[in-house]
């Protein structure tokens, strides 16, 4: 055995096929003169500063997670960077169980040196492809009966709701046609929505089989509801130049700026009061509070010893935080009429609305900061992973993301409750349609009682389920994903009616395995009754007349 030098070292071990590894040793030669490309082991000199696996394919995934782990224990600490093909069987999830420093699904030179050079540093890489939507449902069990009825009769519903929205937007509409039209489109999202409730325990995995992103938008709509998306599998593009929590803090920052500052659609199926305002208010909207909570975690990353108490403080700077994201979304300088005088809008709106008002499902504080402020780990999956790996950052990314809607949303409803009073305010944050009294109240309406609805039955059967709901964006669309997680201690202090309705899905629960039972029992009778007893009637019936009529015939 050959022992190499220590010390700092400029060769790279790359592991990769005869051909290939040639082709790709002498393209980086070229690009990297400082640095010295080995294709076997023998050559090196030094310990490799990196070692580059190249894989053709992938048979078994097991596998190479074993001989992944091999090469990096025989390696170590030399960081390993894997390079993967262009076709997978696997999904995003599947392959971050590769865990390596860098991941890359067929690079081109300028990537691989960037990632080369980014590892080298002591960061992470990872860019994956997105992954085609039909492989994935190919690749998924067979569906069932519901999943099959729900698919299908969805994706009905949006082609015609796809021909009505083209004729919706032909300027030759009378205003008869227009409400017919209109109509016939609040009939089908009813349907939809029907769909949805009927078959919920699927909800979470439809409507996407059409592209959303080719589906025209409505005017002056950042978010409009377009139903539930089929995957939540998306590209992934992640680089960390360190590994340190706030490195992870600005490049979820980064990734979470850039999401906000493009066009979200709507893909939770419910409305949502960040909907009332224009497209331009809404973007403003979550990129301030993405910008306050910036500065929050800056001030409360402290010594180890005095952050240990950062909750309190966190509690503390809530209602300033609301605040300076509304004034910083509204203007601070501007003035707009109010009751015949020039009224500045921030300071006006900022002495009528309540920032003490919080939304009872956001999750405690501990799962979003701990790890960017303690350096804990993240659990993914039952596994305890640090905050620079690539699944707890997406993971720590959602959490951040939910904060700063259901923030958001907390504005936007008092926006909404300021703006009945102030006519003018609605022609300054408010979309168009809202300017109408009558479009404005009706739109509170249907917030509120969706808020009644989900407060009263969605609410108690979650926490029963030990479900919370959080809201992601993948691909320009905003989703709702229902994580597992202990609720235990929610569910003793709710309210008497909304343990009534736990108590029934438990009742649900207990009746349904007997039920289930009597009603296979009974078809079972039913099948002997029909087959046995009044089937061979029938047919000692149908064999008496043809004989008699037999008997008839030959006589005459």
């Amino acid at each position: 055995m050959i022992h190499l030098a220590e010390g700092v070292s400029n060769q790279i071990l790359l592991l990769a096929p005869n051909l290939l590894g040639e082709s790709l040793a002498m393209q980086l030669a070229n690009a990297e003169p400082d640095l010295h490309i080995a294709l076997r082991r023998e050559e090196l000199t030094r310990k490799p500063c990196l070692v580059i696996w190249s894989i053709e394919s992938i048979e078994v995934a097991t596998a190479i997670q074993i001989e992944l782990s091999r090469l990096q224990e025989y390696w170590k600490p030399s960081p390993v960077l894997l390079l993967l093909p262009a076709k997978l069987q696997l999904n995003t999830d599947e392959c971050l169980q590769f865990d390596a420093p860098g991941l890359l699904q067929d690079p081109n030179l300028e990537t691989l040196q960037e990632a080369i050079k980014t590892i080298r540093g002591g960061g992470r890489v990872v860019r994956l492809k997105d992954q085609n939507a039909s492989s994935s449902i190919k690749s998924n069990s067979t569906m069932g009966l519901g999943q099959w009825l729900l698919l299908s009769g969805v994706q009905q519903i949006n082609a015609d709701l796809s021909k009505l929205n083209s004729q919706q937007d032909q300027s030759n509409n009378n205003g008869l046609n227009s409400l017919i039209l209109q109509g016939r489109i609040r009939e089908l999202n009813a349907s939809k929505k029907f769909l949805y409730l009927l078959w919920g325990p699927i909800r979470l995995s439809i409507d996407s089989l059409e592209s959303q992103k080719s589906d025209k938008l409505p005017p002056n709509s950042l978010v409009g509801g377009k139903g539930y998306p089929l995957e939540q599998s998306f590209g992934t593009s992640i680089s960390l130049k360190n590994r340190d929590q706030l490195t992870v803090w600005n490049t979820i920052n980064t990734r979470l700026n850039d999401a906000f500052k493009g066009s979200l659609v709507n893909s939770t199926g419910t409305r949502l009061a960040i909907e009332a305002l224009t497209p331009s208010r809404q973007s403003n909207l979550l990129i301030a509070l993405l910008n306050q909570l910036d500065e929050v975690i800056n001030r409360l990353i402290k010594p180890k010893d005095s952050n240990i108490l950062y909750k309190e403080e966190w509690l503390q700077l809530q209602s300033e935080l609301k605040k300076q994201a509304l004034r910083s979304m509204a203007g601070t300088y501007v003035r707009i009429p109010h009751k015949g005088k020039l009224t500045p809008v921030s300071d006006h709106l900022l002495n009528i609305i309540d920032f003490s008002d919080t939304d009872n499902e956001l999750p405690e504080v501990g799962i979003m900061l701990d790890p960017l402020l303690l350096n804990k780990p993240v659990i993914v999956q039952g596994q305890l992973l640090p905050s620079d790996d690539p699944r707890a950052l997406i993971q720590l990314e959602m959490y951040i993301t939910n904060w700063v809607i259901r923030t958001a949303e907390l504005i936007s409803a008092e926006i909404l409750e300021a703006s009945g009073d102030w006519p003018e305010l609605r022609q300054y944050l408010l979309n168009q349609k809202l300017i109408s009294t009558r479009e404005l109240e009706r739109l509170r309406n249907e917030i509120n009682s969706q808020i009644r609805w989900e407060q009263l039955i969605k609410r108690p059967i979650q926490i029963y389920e030990s479900k919370r709901l959080f809201y992601q964006i993948s691909k320009s669309n905003l989703i709702p994903v229902l994580i597992t997680e202990p609720r235990d201690e929610e569910l003793l202090q709710l309210g008497w009616i909304q343990q009534q309705v736990a108590l029934l899905v438990e009742i649900r629960d207990a009746i349904a395995p007997q039920l289930q039972t009597l009603v296979r029992k009974v078809g079972d009778l039913m099948v002997i009754v029909l087959t046995q007893v009044i089937g061979r009637a029938i047919g000692l019936i149908g064999r008496g007349i043809a004989q008699g009529m037999g008997r008839s015939l030959s006589r005459n």
